[in-house]
């Protein structure tokens, strides 16, 4: 999960997944995220998905990558694997975010 320019949270699935079946039926999204040790420290968020197929989420996909700290890939052989997967960008407008409270 990454956020885009806009301030949303977008992250990049299979237009097969679960998830992008789920979010078509009902657009609205939970995240959780944690740190890298998963015990401690973690945050929610909540709000509506977006959906965004290719062709048209090719170019916000590679946004979507160059913003993660990782060496650029060769883009030609991204694009091809982008559209091999059938990848698809979610991108989740943050209405709520939490906890709001211990526990």
């Amino acid at each position: 999960m990454n956020v885009d320019a806009e301030g949303r949270a977008i992250i990049s699935s299979r237009e097969t997944a679960y998830k992008v079946v789920n979010l078509r039926h009902d657009p609205w999204a939970q995240l959780c995220v944690f740190t890298e040790r998963f015990f401690g420290k973690w945050i929610y968020a909540e709000g509506e998905a977006e959906l965004v197929s290719l062709p048209e989420a090719m170019d916000p996909l590679i946004d979507y990558y160059k913003r993660f700290p990782d060496e650029n890939p060769n883009w030609d052989d991204y694009r091809e694997r982008m559209r091999r997967e059938k990848r698809v960008l979610i991108r989740v407008a943050l209405e709520r975010a939490g906890p709001d409270r211990q526990g």
